[in-house]
């Protein structure tokens, strides 16, 4: 079976490079009995793959079961995934068959596995490495027969350093990885989603269907989806709901999306970010900023070295050419090498002459004009609303406010 049926068969909506690399491995993986591993951040859609897995394998017409192990109480767990015995603890009345052994030949899901706790965490290993276990309150070992399709958002092995994850039960459980990218790895299918979403919530509400315009869709495209097609769905329906208008503007999306700390723009990088990653944007913007700062700094001390040894300068600036070179993925501007050349004739000349000074400086780096362009974008892209402004440009709106009398920016 191809990729484009599976997506069809699992309505699985994208055409990401990187989502068709999960399916494939997953397609492959299917027919063995081998434990897989699926990590990505909450919202991807991970439950979708062990259902792939399962029906894709020989055990598609033996149980399926998925269990969300972060929604079980830490005293029942043991519980519900092996059994118990009858008067094993308190309201233990009668006998129950945990999920491993129903499941014999099939197929368990453990949702959120990094959240079991370490006493289960030996219990699962021990499945995984021989197929048996005991009930609790029972010393019978059972035999099970079961595959085993584990997924998680934490980082495991962040987990496994601060001992809340036992080692040998992630290389037990990892043997096959398949990690789902998240919707900013996957720009190119948002449209997608929500048109197909917007659809969908059409039909069952049995109203027309949602359309944006095209400042809509790029906002929508940007917008730093952390909850992932789990939230872009119920962003989608809750317009869907709301609105009468079907026409989706740019101000209409704006209500629906919260805020977030993520920056389209270019920043000034603070230091207490720097183990946070950044992009190599925001380290061009900051190494002009300095560079501008000592252009500054060095017209001052030349003056002033000048004034306090009575020298007769000429200095001659070699011209240097800024060029603009736009990149869609940093948005960046290249400068290239600046070069100046100062050339100093030194005259002694007699006591009762009077010195005379001649300083020539031209400016040779125009960071103020980039500055009030980014600026300039900001206000008109948030309309005049300062406060949204002076966040995407990592700057208190006081600066900002501060800035646009400097330049005389009228909003």
């Amino acid at each position: 079976m191809n990729i484009q049926a599976i997506k069809q068969r699992f309505e699985i909506i994208g055409n990401s490079p990187l989502l068709d690399r999960a399916i494939e491995i997953a397609c492959q993986v299917a027919p063995t009995d081998i434990t897989v591993l699926i990590t990505g951040e909450s919202g991807v859609g991970k439950e979708v793959f062990p259902k792939i897995i399962h029906q894709l394998s020989a055990r598609k017409h033996g149980p399926y079961i998925a269990i969300n192990c972060g929604a079980i109480p830490e005293g029942t767990i043991d519980s519900e995934l092996f059994g118990h015995e009858k008067g094993s603890f308190t309201d233990a009345h009668e006998a129950r068959k945990g999920y491993f052994e129903v499941a014999n030949n099939g197929t368990i899901f453990l949702d959120e596995v990094a959240e079991l706790p370490l006493s289960t965490q030996v219990r699962l290993l021990r499945v995984l490495e021989s197929g048996e276990f005991m009930k609790v309150g029972s010393s019978k070992v059972i035999k099970t027969n079961v595959r085993v399709v584990a997924a998680t958002n934490v980082n495991i092995l962040e987990a496994i350093q601060k001992g809340k994850f036992r080692e040998d039960l992630y290389y037990r459980l990892n043997s096959v990885p398949i990690t789902i990218p998240s919707l900013k790895d996957r720009k190119q299918d948002i449209d997608l989603l929500f048109r197909r979403f917007a659809n969908d919530f059409a039909e069952k509400y049995r109203m027309p269907s949602l359309q944006l315009d095209d400042k809509a869709r790029q906002y929508l495209m940007n917008y730093h989806w952390q909850g992932n097609v789990r939230q872009l769905k119920n962003i989608t329906e809750q317009i869907s709901i709301i609105e009468r208008d079907r026409d989706i503007t740019l101000e209409t999306l704006e209500k629906y999306l919260p805020e977030t700390s993520f920056r389209e723009l270019p920043v000034l990088l603070d230091k207490s970010d720097a183990t946070k990653g950044f992009s190599e944007r925001e380290l061009l913007y900051k190494v002009l900023f300095d560079m501008k700062q000592d252009i500054h700094d060095l017209k001052k001390i030349i003056a002033d070295i000048l004034q306090t040894t009575g020298i007769n300068a000429n200095i001659n600036h070699k011209k240097n050419t800024f060029i603009e070179k736009y990149s869609p993925e940093f948005d960046a501007f290249i400068d290239e090498d600046k070069e100046f050349e100062i050339q100093h004739t030194f005259e002694e000349k007699s006591t009762q002459e009077s010195t005379k000074n001649f300083i020539e400086v031209e400016e040779i780096l125009s960071l103020q004009k980039k500055e009030m362009d980014l600026i300039k974008k900001a206000v008109e892209k948030y309309k005049g609303k300062r406060k949204k402004a002076a966040a995407e440009l990592g700057i208190s709106e006081r600066t900002l406010y501060r800035k646009l009398k400097e330049f005389e920016i009228n909003i």
